[in-house]
């Protein structure tokens, strides 16, 4: 997408950017212990814990990615929100309180807290490290998103700049920054969601949306090609230079004046016609086109409008300011235009051809666009929509950076509360997330290369000031979460791995320091994934990080606190098999495949979410080992090594 640079959104980035620095130095100087730069010494007010908690698990993935993928796909991209907010449920009824009782303020001193286990140790700091890599991941690849509309800078620089701001973060403060960051942004956020869905409620539907900031008024053309025998011979005024057949798709290469397009030819009961689509050239010789055009020449722009708006039976061309409900019912009986992405060879020049796919709202308001459980499912499909539900509601509960904000208050009392808090929070939250993707969908704001720059786009559509706003709000959003999941990695390498594993003994001061080290390399390393992963849907890839804790994590922590029998053998080993067979099973995905630059058709299997196997192997492996080889190191309450 091709964008410009906002000085009112670069002035609030600034401010939010300044502010967040601020807080860090702030509480920074109130650092001195491990405790404090860990758990923010267990003195944060539980109302403040249980906002942080929302701003911390509303990250990237809520904001950017299920707002984009319910813009591309509809309700499968809610599914989502439920399935987030279902692990919540897990977290408030088993989790919080006996683990709040457990801990100190990492992870592995929960699971460790009964015996004085070296392999519990080493197994616990390596899967929190993995799975807050995993989670990670998202958070950059949406920081770069960000930062293309907002600084008119490429993908890559916003990943460093993020990168860069959370370590000043955490290497200053830890815990207390961070916790005041999560609470500021995820207020912010929740109360600004809501003025985005009064403007899309406000505004209501149309069939012409011309926002400012929205090119969906462009008019896409439509040639009436000369076919004989389902061939094409003709078209007037163009020259046709190529074709190109993708599954039951076929694409014809035009040219006019030394300009070449790509049209969808599409022959049916009502004769053949060629669609103009949105089309991205990357040459062999390096040159990117746009429509066939250089990047200057702006004929690349925003998409998604409605194509029929059905109200009360009648055909209409816009319906002003709509209710919830009415906005709801409207779209499912209208018909809505999508943009479907083919990619395929054209000599030596790669092409990606965005069409146009008109989709009933009926359709575009069930489950069944993205993951196939309905008429046009197979077995796999069935089973991969299996495995990320059991992902998402499990993951949640075993997430570190997560379970570590319950080490940040007084009690357990006050950890139920802040749970409590945060269901109410993040459940009012996803529902905006409905209205948003939704109207993303029809306000003609959608960037076709990045589905996670939806709502930013459509609250650029209501205006500069409310753009900015947002747009500052979802960098601090991306802030907040990558800085929790930097402290619980320094975490688990400083005070699990080096200080007990092993067995440094490092000095309170000292512990600090080695964590502040483990930050740098930590955000180093995020960095470099974040660049790499660029393009891909943030909520799908925070998908494989719930998969993974669910599978490494959940099962050992269930069967610690709820079965006597549980050895320090057996949870190590449930780690250890969790995390390796979630890995494998996502390293052979098909879309693993495709980054190979192999053919994702024929990837090892066509599960695209590990969970459904990894986690039953995980809690099967627990059982059994902690029979065959039963604890030996129990020390009752607490970790002494």
């Amino acid at each position: 997408m091709i964008y410009e640079i906002s000085y009112v959104a670069l002035l609030f980035f600034f401010i939010f950017v300044g502010l967040v620095i601020g807080l860090s130095f702030y509480f920074g100087r109130k650092t001195s212990s491990s405790s404090s730069y860990y758990a923010a010494g267990g003195q944060i007010h539980w109302g403040v814990n249980g906002i942080a908690f929302a701003g911390d698990y509303l990250s990237a993935a809520s904001f950017l990615g299920i707002c984009g993928m319910i813009a591309v796909s509809g309700f499968d991209g809610f599914l989502y929100a439920i399935g987030f907010l279902g692990g919540w449920v897990v977290a408030l009824f088993l989790i919080a309180e006996p683990f709040k009782r457990l801990g100190k303020y990492t992870f592995t001193d929960a699971l460790n807290a009964k015996f004085n286990s070296r392999a519990i140790t080493l197994a616990a700091s390596i899967g929190t490290l993995i799975v807050s890599v995993f989670y990670l991941i998202p958070q950059m690849v949406g920081a770069g998103d960000l930062v293309m509309p907002l600084l008119g800078l490429p993908h890559w620089v916003g990943v460093l700049l993020v990168g860069a701001i959370v370590i000043v973060i955490v290497a200053s403060a830890g815990m207390a920054s961070t916790t005041y960051v999560q609470f500021l942004k995820g207020g912010l956020l929740i109360v600004l969601s809501v003025v985005l869905t009064f403007f899309i409620l406000k505004n209501g539907l149309t069939l012409t949306p011309n926002f400012k900031g929205s090119s969906s008024h462009y008019t896409f053309m439509e040639l009436t090609p000369q076919v004989e025998n389902e061939k094409l011979i003709a078209v007037n005024d163009w020259d046709v230079v190529g074709q190109q057949t993708v599954g039951n798709k076929t694409f014809v290469k035009l040219s006019q004046n030394g300009i070449e397009r790509w049209f969808d030819w599409t022959q049916d009961a009502n004769g053949s016609m060629l669609k103009e689509t949105l089309t991205v050239t990357q040459r062999a010789d390096g040159q990117t086109l746009y429509n066939g055009e250089p990047k200057e020449n702006r004929r690349f722009y925003q998409v998604g409008h409605m194509s029929k708006i059905v109200v009360n039976g009648q055909e209409v061309g816009e319906t002003g300011a709509v209710g919830p409900f009415e906005f709801l019912s409207t779209l499912q009986e209208s018909e809505i235009v999508r943009f479907l992405q083919v990619k395929f060879s054209d000599g030596a020049d790669e092409v990606s051809v965005y069409y146009q796919e008109p989709t009933a709202g009926a359709t575009f308001m069930l489950p069944g666009l993205k993951y196939k459980i309905g008429r046009d499912a197979n077995l796999w499909s069935k089973l991969d929509f299996i495995s990320l539900m059991l992902a998402l509601f499990l993951g949640t509960a075993a997430l570190p950076h997560i379970l570590i904000r319950y080490y940040t208050v007084k009690t357990p009392r006050d950890a139920r509360k802040s749970t409590i808090l945060a269901i109410t929070a993040i459940g009012g939250f996803y529902i905006l997330t409905l209205f948003m993707g939704l109207g993303a969908a029809v306000n003609g704001v959608l960037d076709v290369e990045s589905s996670n720059m939806s709502a930013p786009l459509l609250a650029r559509a209501f205006g500069a000031v409310l753009f900015s706003i947002i747009s500052a709000v979802a960098f601090a959003t991306v802030l907040g979460t990558v800085a929790g999941l930097i402290v619980a990695s320094s975490g688990a390498i400083a005070h699990d791995f080096i200080d007990i594993y092993l067995k440094k003994n490092l000095s309170d001061h000292r512990k600090v320091q080695v964590g502040k080290i483990a930050a740098f390399a930590v955000g180093i390393f995020a960095i470099l994934l974040g660049m790499a992963f660029k393009g891909i849907n943030v909520s799908f890839l925070v998908g494989w990080a719930f998969a993974i804790a669910a599978s490494a994590n959940l099962p050992a922590i269930l069967f610690l606190l709820f079965w006597k029998k549980t050895s320090e053998t057996g949870i190590a080993a449930s780690i250890i098999v969790g995390i390796v067979s979630s890995l494998l099973i996502i390293l052979t995905s098909p879309t693993m495949w495709d980054k190979y630059g192999l053919d994702p058709a024929n990837a090892i299997h066509q599960l695209e979410n590990p969970a459904l196997i990894s986690f039953p192997l995980a809690v099967l492996t627990v059982y059994l080992v902690s029979l065959w080889y039963p604890k030996q190191n129990a020390v009752g309450n607490g970790l002494t090594a």
